[in-house]
Parts: C-alpha cells; sequence; structure tokens
C-alpha cells in the first residue's frame, strides 16, 4: 500500500539533527553525521520533521515502506559509535558507544523485536545516561537498552513493559534511576509489568545521584 513517507536528501544534510528531534514517532536517527530515515514503518507523513530542517533536505514521497532491517540498523550503529570522528577524538582514545539497537525509547520499541528475546535487558531513566560519563560501558554494555520517563511516559511505559516481558523470556533487568523523586516510578513500573507479565526474570536496581555516582544497588 503506499503511503506518504519522508525522503532525506544527504547531500544537502548538514547532520546538526534537528530532525530527529522532532520525529515523535523515533523514525530518524543520525549515522555516519547525517540523517537517516531508520524506520520508514514508525514515519506517520505528517512531516513534524520537515519545518526543522535549517537545509530543505527533506521532502516527501509516495511509496510502499520497506521493512525494517534490524540487523543491518544495529550493524550502522556500532559502526558509527566506533568512529573517532563521532567522538571527537582520534582512534587511540575514542571510547566505542554502546547502543545496539532502534528505537530505544520505551513507547516506541514493538514488544515483537527479535533482539529482546533471550536479551539481557537494561530500563534506564533517560536523564541518567548523562549524569555518570561511564554509563555505556558499565550499563550499556551487552545488553538491549530502553529509555523513558516514569513522571511523563507512566502509563504508556507500563503497557509497553508488561507486553514485552509478556512476549519475550529475558534472561535478566537492569534498572539504572536518578535519586530524584519521579525517577523511583521506574523501578516500581518495571516490578509491576514484571508481575503482571508473570515474567521470572532477576531484577537489579541501581540509583545514580545527581552527580552519577552509584548511591544504592540491589536486587529483587
Amino acid at each position: 500500500m503506499l503511503r506518504t513517507i519522508i525522503k532525506i536528501e544527504q547531500e544537502k544534510c548538514d547532520g546538526c539533527g534537528l530532525c530527529a528531534d522532532a520525529c515523535h514517532e523515533g523514525a530518524i536517527g543520525i549515522v555516519d553525521g547525517k540523517a537517516v530515515l531508520l524506520r520508514e514503518d514508525y514515519c506517520d507523513g505528517l512531516g513534524n520533521c520537515l519545518p526543522a530542517c535549517p537545509t530543505g533536505a527533506i521532502s516527501f514521497e509516495e511509496r510502499e515502506a520497506r521493512p525494517f532491517d534490524e540487523a543491518a540498523v544495529a550493524a550502522a550503529l556500532k559502526a558509527q559509535s566506533a568512529s573517532p570522528t563521532a567522538q571527537g577524538g582520534d582512534a587511540s582514545s575514542a571510547p566505542a558507544g554502546e547502543l545496539s539497537q532502534w528505537p530505544v525509547k520505551i513507547r516506541l520499541v514493538p514488544p515483537t523485536m527479535p533482539r529482546l528475546q533471550g536479551s539481557d535487558l537494561l530500563i534506564a531513566a533517560d536523564c541518567a545516561a548523562f549524569a555518570r560519563a561511564s554509563f555505556h560501558a558499565e550499563f550499556m554494555r551487552g545488553r538491549i537498552t530502553l529509555i523513558g520517563c516514569p513522571k511523563f511516559d507512566g502509563t504508556n511505559c507500563l503497557e509497553k513493559l508488561t507486553a514485552i516481558f509478556s512476549h519475550n523470556s529475558v534472561n535478566s533487568v537492569t534498572v539504572v534511576k536518578m535519586e530524584v523523586p519521579c525517577c523511583g516510578g521506574m523501578e516500581y513500573l518495571t516490578t509491576v509489568a514484571l508481575k503482571e507479565s508473570s515474567n521470572p526474570a532477576p531484577l537489579q536496581v541501581v540509583t545514580l545521584s545527581v552527580n552519577g555516582e552509584v548511591i544504592e544497588e540491589g536486587s529483587d
């Protein structure tokens, strides 16, 4: 079926990322310094990204959406994170990023995403990674990463997490949250979702201070 889908002209794109920020569906990402439509099936064709583009690189076209190639996106993200230019340094000093899948927002992740099955799952408050410099290496490495805000995404997070745990057998679940009051909801939502889905995965909870220090760590 033909749909309205955005088209990004790579030669015009300057990689500013404004379109990715404006896309409420999480369909756009930045790969190798250019905006890329990562999920054609997520593009709603409403064009919130269009006025955000300062170079006029985005337009509409009518066509069928290509099926999502999760493996290709994961490979592109891994290559981008390992690139020294993406890290702003040379190859000897640049740390590698550990994001291995897309999307990462809880409300956008399909519960049937193949890589969820048998995974070690990280569920993080979306501000946590900005507080701790070693977040990628310490918490994301070897895990599928899901982020959200319990204050703004509470109901959606619970429904989606319950669906994820109902559809998938996961090896472990790690919740990383901040010490601020609103972040307590992330642990609560995950605990309730595991219970409602009857998923026996072990749960570990890590609490960070606003300075990024681990101030509490334990298992349920």
